[in-house]
Order: structure tokens, then sequence, then C-alpha cells
């Protein structure tokens, strides 16, 4: 599956200390690793409410950036960077927390419906799109269906945690494909080791309930 170079790759988090190791930051998570990588520093810029880097990947400049509004607020940040340096909406990347899969899956993905997610909400009202790439990091579900808001604004377990991180590794190890536009290839490896992880969930905990609730 070939699409567009990435050009610019968005993490999606609450600021704060009170967020920054809540479930919800898993998109800054990845964000602040892959900014590592790049040799990259994320600094704020006020034009755009949001931190920005730039780096380069597989010979091309990418730009990194986190909203600093809250989840519902984020669309409005990231509709200022892409008009700014006039990125095509099949240029963009958005990392975030997705509560339909287990902690240490992640998943690719183009276009479809927020799923209850309020930072989708607010990208596709300010963009005025949906077609964006998009990497979806589990972090689970809680047992109670109506807890969601709560459950995404707590930090993880530790095992909770151990499988995330495990997660934005194997997304980062894929990056330069996904940048690169080979989304395929960094499905097959990523979406085989998401089920992978699944199973192993299933046979540990089968108390997933469906929750469309977020914060």
């Amino acid at each position: 599956m070939a699409v567009a170079c990435i050009s610019l790759i968005v993490g999606l988090g609450n600021p704060g200390e009170r967020y920054a190791n809540t479930r919800h930051n898993a998109g800054f998570q990845f964000l602040d690793a892959i900014a590592g990588d790049l040799g990259a520093v994320l600094k704020r810029e006020s034009r755009f409410a949001g931190r920005l880097a730039r780096g380069v990947m597989n010979g091309q400049e990418v730009r990194l950036f986190a909203p600093e509004t809250f989840m519902n607020l984020c669309g409005d940040p990231v509709a200022r960077v892409t008009r700014f340096y006039k990125i095509p909406i099949e240029e963009v990347l958005v990392a975030y927390d997705e509560l339909d899969l287990p902690p240490g899956a992640v998943r690719l993905k183009v276009g479809g419906g927020h799923g209850g997610h309020n930072g989708l909400r607010s990208l596709f009202a300010s963009l005025g799109a949906q077609d964006f790439v998009r990497l979806r990091i589990g972090i689970g579900k809680p047992a109670h269906t109506a807890r969601g808001g709560d459950y995404v604004l707590k930090p993880p377990t530790a095992d909770e945690a151990a499988l995330i991180e495990s997660a934005i590794q194997a997304a980062r190890a894929q990056l330069p494909r996904i940048v690169g536009g080979d989304l395929g290839a960094a499905m097959n490896v990523l979406h085989t080791t998401a089920k992978n992880n699944e199973n192993d969930n299933d046979n540990d905990n089968d108390n997933d309930n469906d929750n469309d609730a977020e914060a």
C-alpha cells in the first residue's frame, strides 16, 4: 500500500506534568521518542500553540508537532501548521492512544471515523478532512464501560506501560517505511505484532468491553 511521503508527524496528548504519564499521552510519548531518534528538539512555537521540531529522514524533511492545547482542542494548532507549511492532508501522520487495541498493539490506517476519540473529532473539524495517516497505539479498555474518561487520564499499570513502550519501539522501527510512503510493508510488520499481542492479551484477560468514552 503506497501513499504520499509523510511531511508532518503529529503526536496527540494533554499538556502539563499532571498528564505527562497518562494513557492519553501515548502520542506524545511516540513523538518524543522519534524526536530523539532524529536529534531534533521540540521547541514551543506560540504562533502554532504547540511544540515544533524539524528533522530529516530518508533524505527528506519531516516536521514533528505536539499541540499544547488540551486534546479536545488540538485540531486548530495542527491546522495552523499544515496551512503555514502548505502540507497536504495525505502527508500528515497522527499518533494517538487507542482504547480499542490492547496495550502492546499498534496499527496503521488511513482515514476512517473518530471512534469516540476527542482528539480526532477536533482534527476533523479543524482540518475539514480525515484522510490523514494514523498510528494507533493500544492502551486497552477499562473494565467498566462508563469510565473511559477517567481511564485514559490515569497512568497505565507497570505491565501496561511496558507493553505500550514496546508498541512505540515497534512503530519507531517502521517509521522510515511509513515516512517513505510504504505503508503496506510497515503494516505487515506492525499488524502481525499487534495480532500476536492481542492473542497473548486474550489468554490473560477476557474482560474487554466496548467503550467509546474519551477525554
